[in-house]
């Protein structure tokens, strides 16, 4: 991808032409999340996104595992792709974890999981880690062998960086002796050079899984702001604050456009990334909506090449 010239002036129609596919390229094949707790929000989501789509299933603290599963079975039912969290440190005990992957496969048709470690500081049962329910070998037994794992560009809170890495290297090497599928899905960042720098670190480490990069949806940035605290991402919560805090910036609406552009320029096809995955912080519509729209090719380009927006 050609480097944008200096601001305001205009770059030729065809390096015009490649950072707009670029963009949209991002967009087509992009997931998203739910976290639901109430199902029958799920039937008002055919239409907006395609038949088959993937839709992660974000399992909160204190959600009951039979809930997921039932998100799953409704998602299915509705003509998308259910991707359920299993959370290791949510989960209970070993049959727990046998019975919440049965009920997956069997009511929900679910083929493909994201495993994490979860957001508790302890666990409810024997699983610490994300590596720990991987071993027990329960996915494959049940038919699932495409299985992400989380990256983290901006870092992890509780782990070092050199923990995030060799754990990392630890899956792959037992997805290689047991056979199973591994994607990355990143924790969202709301700054570009932090994770093109990390989707470089990663393939310098020799390690060519494919790769969704997490994003934010459109939300105000006072709620963006309140997640990337929530995750501990510093990073991310230096470049939402660039501009100062003030009450007109922070009910100002934001989306990913800064972070999609700067992948798009960066040719991030060649870093493998395979797409975007949104997070709905503020509803499952507005961020279906901001795929389908990028992806169609429904946005503006500053002449400059510089920055895009997304009308509405």
């Amino acid at each position: 991808m050609a480097t944008p010239l200096a601001q305001d002036q205009a770059i030729s129609p065809a390096t015009q032409s490649g950072l707009r596919a670029a963009i949209r390229a991002l967009a087509r094949d992009a997931s998203i999340e739910t976290s639901t707790r109430n199902l029958t929000d799920i039937d008002d989501y055919p239409g907006l996104r395609p038949p088959g789509s993937d839709v992660f299933i974000a399992w909160t603290p204190g959600t009951p595992y039979h809930h997921i599963a039932s998100v799953a079975k409704r998602l299915h039912g509705r003509g998308f792709n259910p991707v359920p969290h299993i959370a290791a440190r949510q989960v209970a005990s070993h049959e727990a974890l046998r019975d919440l992957v049965a009920r997956l496969t069997e009511d929900g048709s679910v083929t493909r999981a994201l495993v994490i470690g979860g957001d508790l500081p302890h666990p409810l049962g024997p699983f610490e880690s994300s590596l720990a329910v991987l071993k027990t070998g329960v996915l494959e037994e049940h038919g699932i062998r495409s299985v992400g794992v989380a990256g983290y560009p901006d870092g992890h809170p509780r782990l070092k960086d050199l923990a995030l890495w060799e754990t990392l290297e630890a899956k792959i090497d037992l997805a290689r002796r047991t056979g199973l599928d591994l994607f990355v899905v990143t924790q969202f960042c709301f700054d570009g050079a932090t994770i093109l720098a990390w989707l470089r670190r990663l393939r310098d480490r020799g390690i060519a899984l494919p790769v969704r990069v997490g994003l934010a949806g459109p939300a105000k940035v006072s709620t963006l702001l309140a997640y990337a605290r929530r995750c501990g991402i510093g990073s991310s919560i230096r470049a939402l604050g660039a501009h100062g805090i003030s009450l007109p910036w922070l009910i100002t609406q934001r989306g990913p456009e800064d972070v999609v552009h700067a992948l798009a320029a960066a040719d991030s096809g060649a870093l493998g990334v395979e797409g975007l995955h949104l997070f709905p912080f503020s509803g499952f519509a507005r961020s279906a909506a901001w795929i389908s729209n990028v992806a169609a090719g429904r946005f503006d380009l500053k002449p400059d090449g510089s920055a895009f927006s997304v009308p509405g």
